[in-house]
């Protein structure tokens, strides 16, 4: 028999082993007095780091705190209200838990603990296909969502002991990029370490690899992990199916830049309209792809996606050996906008961001050609440090988080 011993020895090395030299964006937004905290995201982004950083500087004692995974050995023979019944009569006040997604029957079971231990503070951690079904038991109310991105371009910076800086917001961008690439312009320079960034700093892990082909190789197991174990635990879904998303990701890498076409894609994964579909929606909860639908209004935008970007810069990058840099640079740019603003495809030009303002994104010689005209248009333009008028430095929407 496994005994409890195991899961103690465990948190104890995981906590000797965190450093709490860097904390990610979302770490100070976060309510941690809140009694019922959920934190889903991509896997392999920081979010373990993160609650285990958070029990290092907060819990002096830390016998008032308990970190798990749910997907430990332990609980192939043991469940979790055993584990909370000797937690709480020991004395533990904050319960941290890891890979909820992973536990059969996560909700029910949380809720449970929510209502028989009310001096009891939950923190769970689990993939960014995390649903909560309303109906099912009522966890919503009671629970404070967070979401954790990728480190964006900033971040990157920072963890990487370059150069600190404070997040800007989306309207400074807009009307005062000029001084803020200029004042960072002057301390680095800057456009090779967004190089570096595209191809290898979306991941933190980027820290622990000696080659970037070494962390495209982490990437790839990240992504098998996602579709053979993360999909799996949260959807009831056929061998089959798994394997054709994982061809389904490939096609999609090789033949960017990608507006879909279902009849040819449905022809090489020999499938049906309706799987493929439900197939880049499960992708898209995975956060390996992003979805955009049209800015026009209908049902038919609501169910068929126009146009197929990756997740981050770095997915596409691991999948094929030259990614096409047209969408690498949406990717990112999309990746940046996503944790507070809302984005489209438009009917003119690339990227939509808040039904407002309208994006067309290439390299240095990118004009205003496509979008010319049309009010509140820029031009995101890779490969130039500081721009002008509309026509705005990529790397700077990297400082958005």
């Amino acid at each position: 028999m496994i005994c409890m011993e195991a899961l103690f020895l465990a948190y104890n090395r995981r906590l000797e082993e965190i450093e709490s030299t860097y904390f990610r964006y979302l770490y100070s937004q976060i309510e941690w007095n809140e009694r019922l905290i959920g934190i889903k995201g991509a896997r392999g982004v920081g979010k373990t780091t993160m609650i285990l950083q958070h029990i290092k500087q907060t819990f002096p004692d830390r016998a008032k705190a308990f970190y798990v995974s749910l997907d430990h050995i332990w609980f192939s023979i043991h469940t979790l209200m055993e584990l909370v019944e000797y937690l709480y009569t020991h004395g533990v006040t904050h319960l941290f838990l890891d890979e909820v997604h992973r536990y059969a029957d996560w909700v029910r079971q949380i809720k449970n603990i929510y209502d028989s231990y009310p001096k009891l503070h939950i923190v769970f951690t689990g993939s960014s296909l995390l649903e909560i079904n309303h109906a099912e038991a009522d966890l919503s109310r009671r629970l404070r969502m967070y979401h954790l991105q990728g480190l964006s371009f900033r971040e990157y910076l920072s963890i990487n002991h370059i150069i600190q800086l404070p997040p800007v917001s989306l309207e400074d961008i807009l009307s005062n990029h000029q001084q803020i690439a200029s004042g960072i312009a002057s301390q680095i320079k800057v456009l090779p370490h967004f190089e570096q960034y595209i191809g290898m700093g979306y991941y933190p892990f980027h820290l622990e690899v000696s080659s970037r082909s070494s962390y495209y190789e982490r990437i790839l197991q990240v992504i098998t992990t996602i579709i053979e174990n993360d999909i799996p635990a949260v959807e009831n879904i056929e061998y089959e199916t798994l394997q054709k998303s994982k061809r389904l990701l490939v096609l999609l890498a090789q033949a960017a830049p990608f507006t879909l076409n279902v009849s040819s894609l449905c022809d090489a994964l020999s499938t049906t309209r309706n799987q493929l579909i439900r197939l880049l929606s499960l992708l898209h909860r995975s956060a390996l792809i992003r979805l955009l639908y049209s800015e026009s209004k209908g049902l038919k935008s609501l169910r068929k996606p126009q146009k197929i970007l990756f997740e981050n810069p770095n997915l596409m990058q691991a999948l094929v050996q030259r990614a096409d840099i047209g969408t690498v640079r949406e990717s990112f740019l999309a990746d940046m906008l996503v944790p507070s603003h809302t984005i489209q495809y438009p009917l003119q030009g690339d990227l939509l961001v808040n039904n407002c303002h309208l994006f067309e994104i290439g390299g240095r010689n990118k004009g205003f050609t496509q979008i010319k005209d049309i009010p509140h248009s820029y031009v995101a333009a890779d490969e130039i440090e500081i721009g002008f008028g509309n026509k705005i430095p990529l790397w700077v929407f990297g400082l958005l988080y």
